[in-house]
């Protein structure tokens, strides 16, 4: 039996932004050392169809794309699949011509037809024995005398699958009925997603229901059955997710469960690819997809995500990968993507994740919102199952370029989860570096005046000490709490255009320079930094019902970490840009936080084996079914 692991597609939207992930112009060159594009011959105005495409007489397009190009490396690491079958389906003259690449990028072509004026099909068979350490599978059109026209491609197989169950899909939504009825509209316009779901569990936790949303009635007419609206609490992000995990295990039709955030644009033939990698695994896989960015499409966030041990943060295996932009390197331009990188986990804006790892593992740490995602890829990789952030899956999500969550209440969370995943996870003796870090992320912050956020933190280290227990009784009072904090801390306030009490400084405002790397203090001088600045905030004297006038006002770009500790009085704009925050020194506010948060983390260093021995206890029956019914339901 033959199955489509992959489909050739084209953007159903006329965006030229987009077209770099799908098609690739014909030529490119390199001057000193950066890609130069020489000929731009791949227009948006080309694409016919979802599947269909249009190369003009006499020139070359390659579809060595991100979306377009087949990962070889990871179905031959992954999978059972030992070859694949390439099918090209094509209308008039020219040349169909194969390549693949190994794990430095380097190309050779391996195949070529010519084509005819008639419609034509192509097909390659093409060993997965070579790809080791990575490598891709990929085709270029060369059009003729006249314009050749691409029908339809796709990659296939005949291995027979070692999972054969559908997809059940879990969308965590809380007050974004409009997107939510977006993506659901791209579901149910991909009849051979529609097939292969078994249920699509909208778990919905806000006040504004995506039940009352214009469209909605209509899709779920459509959907029918397959299609279940729950509304709960909210339980932030892990109770979401979790509540569909729950789902899942009750469903003998699926085997498989894919999170999806709320707030994205969703490409549905990632979620068919995503689905039938996961079939043909050798072994059961979490299989994650990558996130570009909504505002910014061409530009991914990571390509594979780890947690290192040392310090215990999250971020890309390597800097390169953070934010690449394709509209400047694409696949063929750029050697590292060519090799396979494995990761820790996936964020759950959107990761598939096998029915059977978590019957094993149970649902999510009740942690509400951040970490929840990375300790369960850590938590499935102890128990050998490991995460593949599959390139050619992913979606568009909102950049975290225009959120202040670690600025605003997500604070909290950012600090008391990472401690709590590190308790459950690392290796090295007392967390090796990671309370340290997490000190010095508190030092940052008081010194550029967010006491707020110091306070979050100051909290979170507080809860951590309290133990595991109160993990679930606290899920759905955590973000209240953390807000209604805000209440004593001027400096959270956004003033907006036209508000007649809005600050003004004295010194005008800073000049954007927009520079590309700039260099923050680091090694000696960043010691240096500290210890000239911290006993200076220590004894200035204002406090912030003063009123300092604003000495600068710094575009949000501009306002560095090590810039902004200078002043006694900024304003700073926000990341979302829909206003400005006023931050003012206040001594007592710096000296009770520093002392807190010092205290408390060294309370936390001297007891962490206590600590990690009472969380790694707790784990199995805090993440179980059982105990999460009793959040979802409200029950003690």
């Amino acid at each position: 039996m033959t199955t489509v692991l992959q489909n050739v597609v084209f953007p159903t939207i006329t965006d030229p932004d987009v077209l770099p992930l799908y098609a690739d112009p014909e030529s490119w060159s390199e001057v000193d050392g950066k890609p130069l594009r020489l000929t731009a011959v791949a227009s948006i105005d080309n694409v016919l169809s979802r599947h269909s495409t249009r190369v003009r007489a006499g020139k070359r397009v390659s579809y060595a794309t991100y979306f377009n190009a087949f990962p070889a490396s990871y179905w031959q690491r992954w999978s059972v699949v030992t070859d694949v079958t390439l099918q090209v389906t094509t209308s008039g003259p020219g040349t169909v011509m194969v390549y693949r690449s190994n794990a430095a990028g380097a190309l050779q072509q391996v195949a070529a037809t010519t084509v005819s004026g008639e419609q034509q099909r192509s097909a390659f068979d093409l060993p997965l024995n070579k790809f080791g350490d990575g490598g891709w599978y990929w085709f270029d059109l060369v059009a003729g005398d006249g314009d050749l026209v691409l029908e339809h491609g796709e990659w296939s197989t005949e291995a027979e699958p070692t999972t054969p169950g559908k997809l059940n899909i879990g969308m965590t939504t809380y007050n974004k009925p409009d997107y939510c009825v977006q993506t659901l509209r791209a579901i149910e316009g991909s009849p051979a997603l529609v097939e292969a779901i078994d249920q699509v569990f909208l778990v919905d936790q806000g006040t504004l229901k995506v039940r009352d949303e214009a469209g909605y009635a209509e899709l779920q007419e459509a959907l029918g059955d397959k299609l279940r609206v729950i509304e709960q609490p909210n339980l932030g992000g892990s109770g979401g997710f979790s509540r569909s995990m729950a789902e899942t295990l009750k469903r003998d039709e699926s085997d498989f469960l894919l999170l999806l955030d709320d707030d994205i644009e969703f490409e549905p033939e990632s979620a068919l690819r995503a689905h039938q990698f996961a079939r043909f695994s050798r072994t059961p896989v979490i299989v994650g997809g990558h996130m570009f960015d909504l505002y910014d499409k061409p530009v991914m966030h990571a390509w594979a995500e780890i947690v290192g041990d040392e310090a215990f943060n999250w971020g890309p295996s390597f800097p390169e990968q953070h934010r690449h932009n394709f509209r400047n390197a694409n696949l063929r331009q750029t050697p590292w993507m060519h090799a396979r990188l494995d990761a820790d986990y996936n964020g759950w804006w959107m990761c598939l994740i096998p029915k059977k790892v978590i019957a094993e593992l149970g649902l999510s740490i009740p942690v509400f919102i951040k970490w929840d995602d990375a300790e369960y890829g850590l938590r499935a990789k102890a128990a050998g199952y490991r995460t593949v952030s599959l390139p050619g899956v992913a979606l568009w999500h909102v950049s975290w370029l225009d959120k202040d969550d670690s600025q605003d209440w997500g604070a909290y969370f950012h600090t008391r989860n990472r401690i709590i995943a590190g308790l459950l996870h690392s290796t090295r003796p007392k967390s090796g570096r990671l309370l340290q870090n997490s000190g010095r992320q508190d030092i940052k912050k008081l010194l550029n005046m967010q006491y707020y956020a110091t306070q979050l933190a100051v909290d979170a280290l507080r809860d951590v000490l309290k133990g595991p227990e109160v993990l679930h009784a606290t899920m759905a009072q955590s973000m209240p709490e953390a807000r209604k904090r805000a209440e004593g801390f001027p400096e959270t306030r956004v003033y907006r255009p036209g508000d007649e009490d809005t600050p003004v400084s004295r010194g005008g405002r800073v000049i954007p320079t927009l520079d590309p790397d700039p260099q923050s203090p680091a090694g000696t001088q960043l010691a240096l930094y500290t210890l000239k600045n911290v006993p200076k905030h220590w004894l200035r004297k204002e406090a912030e019902a003063a009123s300092i006038e604003p000495e600068l006002e710094y575009p949000k770009r501009e306002a560095f970490w090590w810039r902004v500790p200078s002043h006694r009085s900024v304003i700073v704009g926000t990341a979302d840009g829909a206003g400005k925050m006023w931050y003012r020194h206040d001594r007592a506010k710096f000296r009770r936080l520093l002392k807190e948060s010092r205290a408390l983390t060294r309370e936390i260093e001297k007891n962490w084996d206590a600590l990690a021995e009472q969380y790694r206890a707790a784990m199995p029956r805090l993440t179980s079914v059982e105990e999460w019914e009793r959040t979802f339901t409200g029950r003690s």
